[in-house]
This record gives C-alpha cells, structure tokens and sequence, in this order.
C-alpha cells in the first residue's frame, strides 16, 4: 500500500476533479505483476493500468488500491467490474470512496466472491487525497491558504516594498503548491501592487510537465486588471471575479469573468459564492495567495482548510501584517491550529497546519 500511495502522488496536479489513486498488482505468490496510477482525467484509472501491466498474472491475485475501487461508468468503465474480469481474486484498498456516483465498488468485489479489505493505511492515504475528499465532503474547493512573513509578520515594509522577505527555496516550494492546485487566488490589492504572474515553474521539469492553474483574481470594483497585466500573459487560464454591479467592459475580449454578490459586511465579494463558481468549473483546490483582506474575508467565511506559513529570519517593525479582519473580536473567538510539518527551506522555516475545527478527511 507504501508503494501505491507512492504511485498516487505522481498524479498530483494532473487528475482534478478526479481524485489521485495508485494501485499495485500482486500475482497469486504475491509479487508484484503490474503498477498503475491515475494520470490524467479522462483517462484509464489506476487499476486500469496496472491490470494491463500485470496481464494474465493478475489472475488469481491481489489488487492493492489507495481507493476504494468505482463502481460506475462515466468516461471510463467500472473498476470494480474490470478486476472482477481480470480474475483478481483479493482487493485490499485504504479509502472508501464518498462520491455517491462511484461508490459501492467493494459491495460489487464482494458480491462477486472477491475477497475485499479496507482501511489499510487510510490515514496516510487519505492525506495524499485531501483535496479531492474535502471538496466531495463540503461540495466546495479545498483551500489552502500560503503566506511568506517575516518572524514579527509582516508582509512587506512600511513602504510597500517586500521582494524578497522569503527564500529561493521557499519561493520555489510555491511554485510546486501552485502546480498541485487546480486555481490560484489573489485579490486587487496583490494585483494592483505586485502585478503578480501567477504561473508554475517547477524545476527539473519543462513548461510542457507542468500543470498550470486557473489564475483567479478577486476584483469586485473590476479596476484592478488591466491590459498588459502579467495575469493575462496567456500562459495559464485566467478568470477575474467582479461584483454584479460592477462596470467591467473595459475586460471583454482580456478575460473571461464572472459576476458575484458583493459579500454582506465589508469589502470584497461574498466568499461562498465565489468558491461555488470554481466549483462548478470544475475547481477542485485552491491556492489562496491574496493579501490580508482577501485572507481574513476567507477566514470569516470559515473556508481555508490548510495553512502553510512561510518564516523568513527578518525583522520589519512596520508594515502590513499577515492576516486582516478575519471576524475575530476576542481571544475566546481565536482560530486555533493544528501544526502537523515544520521544515527548514534555506533560512527559512515553512510552518503546515490546519484548523482544529476541521475533521480529517479519513475521520469522516
């Protein structure tokens, strides 16, 4: 299961909005006959490939999947059904699958006389999954929300300035969040300020390998994109998200946009409503980049899963802070956090952490 959990993460960035699943073939003496993973949507699933590596050595062995295999034909055919067919005669996999379309797979293995285990390592399977589980859990895109601060959080000096408060490595390990999110968010004061690209590069890996996110700009006033933006190179898709009554005519023919509900209370747009747009384009996780108002706007619509915080060793004293009005008045009201990775990246410290709210995906 190690190893499938293995295959899975190669998919990562690549599958949305279907999950990433890894599978392993063992043959009847239980060695290993074929490996496969979910690559890309659309296309074979994980035990797919991994049957038609293994062939006729499948027959009468073990098939050891990081989810639940489906049960449904959509633009593939049933897993369940082609281990069935392929004379498999055990299936051991970590995660039930939650969608109602393509559940019941292990009732059908089992119903066939298959022998069928679950749970084996779900938590570390699960995790590898977040994404996609949190998404079909609350039927919203997964958000996770990265910032770079110095050790006092600040964003950026007294000035405005902040290039550059974080690493090389830290930048570059932004990169890689923005090639496994399906959309990157920023409001209009990133966009007005930094002028930001929002691309993917991934070192190692050519621009064709890399999968590049929709770049979402929250502009409800429309004023804050304009041409020659960097956001609208054309290297990667891009939506800009404006208020229903916003005059956004000067965008037509520069990108596409959808209109939303100013929120209730403050600035902005109204949060749910914007993570449903993304949804129904297929918007599976999201990559919040955007400064401490679009932060705290996320933050009061209780809609960030994942926090990663980038640490640099630097002192400011001065400047914009990490977080803005996140709804929070008192202590008692505090949003704790579950800090589950520290790690180093150059000088810096990189700090991983959810809500203590939040259930984990394999708790569910």
């Amino acid at each position: 299961m190690s190893r499938a959990i293995e295959l899975a993460a190669r998919g990562i960035g690549h599958t949305s909005p279907n999950p990433v699943v890894g599978c392993v073939v063992l043959d009847s003496a239980g060695r290993t006959a074929g490996e496969g993973w979910h690559q890309r949507a659309g296309g074979p699933h994980a035990e797919i490939h991994a049957l038609r590596a293994a062939g006729e050595r499948a027959r009468g062995g073990t098939a050891v999947v990081t989810l639940e295999p489906c049960n449904h034909t959509g633009r593939t055919g049933a897993c369940a059904q082609a281990l069935i067919d392929a004379g498999i005669a055990r299936v051991v996999y970590a995660v039930s699958d939650p969608t109602p379309t393509a559940t019941g797979g292990a009732a059908t293995l089992a119903g066939a006389g298959l022998d069928v285990e679950a749970g084996l390592l779900a938590g570390t399977a699960a995790a590898g999954n977040e994404a996609w589980l949190t998404s079909v859990l609350l039927g919203r895109p997964f958000v996770l929300w990265k910032y770079a601060a110095t050790l006092d959080g600040r964003i950026a000096a007294a000035d405005g300035t902040s290039r550059w408060i974080s690493s090389a490595e830290s930048r570059a390990d932004v990169h890689r969040l923005r090639a496994a999110a399906d959309a990157v968010i920023v409001g209009s004061g990133t966009a007005r300020a930094d002028d930001p690209q929002l691309g993917a590069r991934v070192s190692g890996l050519a621009d064709t390998e890399v999968s590049q996110p929709l770049r979402v700009v929250v502009d409800s006033g429309a004023a804050a994109v304009k041409a020659g933006a960097r956001v609208l190179d054309g290297t990667a898709p891009t939506l800009i998200a404006v208020a229903e009554d916003a005059d956004a005519a000067h965008l037509d023919g520069l990108a596409p946009i959808v209109r939303l509900p100013r929120a209730a209370e403050g600035p902005g747009l109204h949060i749910p409503a914007l993570l449903q747009a993304l949804y129904e384009r297929e918007v599976r996780s999201v990559l919040l980049e955007g400064g401490p108002t679009l932060a705290g706007a996320f933050f009061a619509a209780k809609a960030v899963d994942k926090v990663i915080g980038y640490l640099a060793p630097v002192l400011l004293g001065s400047g914009p802070v990490t977080l803005g009005d996140a709804g929070i008045t008192t202590i008692a009201q505090a949003l704790r956090l579950d800090v589950t990775d520290t790690a180093r990246l150059g000088p810096d410290l990189r700090i991983t952490a959810t809500p203590v709210r939040h259930t984990r995906p394999e708790e569910n």
